[in-house]
């Protein structure tokens, strides 16, 4: 038996409950993992409030790193005390132990510990599909990043700055805008006395910048696209404040702008994709390039207390779940 958050209702913080699951063997194709830590993110909060529809009993959690315990029938992916990380298959990460699809397993590199790793796995893939495929950026750049100080937001302002791009980033505090300058964001703006488009022009002499990564939604669309040059994109990678709805006479009036909203599984598959993009994610950690450390830490049972740090905004950086032994 081994202790997991389990999900039978969906609501606030308080319907997250420890309980003693019974994990068995792994199947053909399965790894047992054993977790030494467990991402905490935004989306998981969406499967909780029912935002995200999730079947019920569930698991809750998409992202974490461990060991391999064992292996079943026709796994040559990964081996017995493998350390691994991982951020697609089934929802179930908030647990000691469980089972898991082996190809969508991750190998850790030397050099990476599982507590690095740990706020990389979903984090800093997202920006690896955010920066090189979603909207490819060459260097020389100046683009606008929502939640700059947020777990996502801290690793994107130093790939910018490995890559030379001028990374503009909202954030909610001054606390939060020093952070986000210390790890390379060139320009913040403080959206509690700033107004975000107005700062943007103003930094890019007018012109607005090509593209905008916004993932806070709602309460940040309109300044979004008035933030772009003509046939800027945006790219839509979340809806923290709540759903965006687009007119596409707006998108015209404002320079023929495009929208995109990329989820991960299409940039992320097949496995051997997938590899090469934790390649070049864990090659910037090795070079130095990006220094990446949760903030907040909570133990398993303590799940339910960093959903509510992170919905308060309380939170810089990654937040992850320690598994003790």
């Amino acid at each position: 038996m081994a202790k997991a958050i389990r999900l039978h209702e969906t609501g606030g913080p308080e319907v997250l409950k420890l309980e003693s699951v019974d994990i068995g063997e792994p199947g053909p194709g399965q790894a047992r993992v054993r977790h030494t830590y467990v991402a905490v993110n935004f989306i998981d909060i969406y499967f909780r409030t029912g935002r995200y529809p999730l079947p019920k009993p569930n698991g809750l959690g998409s992202d974490a790193v461990g060991v391999v315990e064992a292996v079943g029938a026709g796994v040559t992916d990964v081996k017995v005390g493998d350390r691994v990380g991982y951020l697609i298959g089934p929802q179930g990460a908030y647990s000691e132990v469980r089972l898991m699809p082996a190809d969508v397993l991750i190998p850790l590199p030397d050099g990476v510990s599982d507590r690095t790793a740990s706020t990389l796995m979903m984090k800093g893939m997202t920006v690896q599909y955010l920066f090189r495929q979603v909207f490819p950026l060459q260097g020389g750049e100046t683009i606008l990043y929502h939640a700059a100080a947020g777990g996502v937001g801290l690793i994107a302002c130093q790939w910018a700055r490995a890559m030379g791009v001028t990374m503009i980033g909202t954030v909610s505090t001054d606390e939060k805008a020093e952070a986000a300058r210390a790890n390379g964001c060139a320009h913040t703006i403080v959206t509690s006395r700033e107004n975000i488009a107005e700062r943007v022009r103003e930094i890019t002499g007018g012109k607005g910048v090509p593209v905008v990564y916004d993932s806070v939604g709602k309460d940040t669309l309109e300044a979004s696209l008035d933030s772009l040059r003509p046939r800027g994109v945006l790219v839509s990678n979340g809806t923290s404040s709540g759903p965006v709805v687009i007119d596409t006479m707006a998108l015209a009036a404002k320079g023929s702008l495009w929208v995109t909203r990329p989820a991960m599984m299409h940039y992320i598959m097949p496995r051997a994709h997938m590899l090469d993009m934790a390649r070049e994610l864990f090659g910037h950690v090795l070079e130095g390039h990006i220094v990446s450390e949760p903030n907040q830490v909570f133990e398993l049972a303590d799940a339910a207390e960093a959903h509510i740090a992170i919905e308060s905004r309380r939170t810089i950086g990654a937040t992850v779940l320690a598994i003790r032994p």
